[in-house]
């Protein structure tokens, strides 16, 4: 559980780094999981002890969402006046993430070896 927590925060700090170093346009968590997934292609697959470490901190996710509903809350004002704005920014990119996950699932199973003869 050590060494899988370890790979994951070192990710995570290669990440920030990159962003950093690199000034790219994204946050470091978000460079930090873009490398560990490239590690986890490279591999062909997670290490047993870093998915375990990313199953047990999973179980806990709800609880990294406590920040930012007390952020909600303590910015009411600000939701009343662009709320509208928020909600149909989050309908766009909730519908842009469905349709490009839809084609990513349907270009990977065209390219898997059991569903060569099957088309979706």
């Amino acid at each position: 559980m050590l060494y899988g927590l370890a790979v994951i925060l070192g990710f995570l700090v290669a990440g920030e780094a990159a962003s950093d170093f690199l000034h790219l346009p994204l946050p470091g968590t978000v460079s930090g999981m873009v490398l560990l997934l490239i590690w986890c292609l490279i591999r062909k697959g997670a290490d047993e002890r870093t998915a375990q470490a990313a199953t047990g901190l999973l179980r806990y996710l709800g609880l990294f969402f406590l920040p930012a509903g007390a952020g909600v809350m303590e910015l009411s004002g600000l939701l009343r006046q662009e709320g509208v704005a928020m909600v149909a920014v989050l309908v766009v990119s909730t519908l842009v993430t469905l349709l490009v996950t839809a084609l990513m699932l349907v270009w990977l199973l065209k390219r898997h070896p059991a569903h060569k003869d099957e088309t979706p």
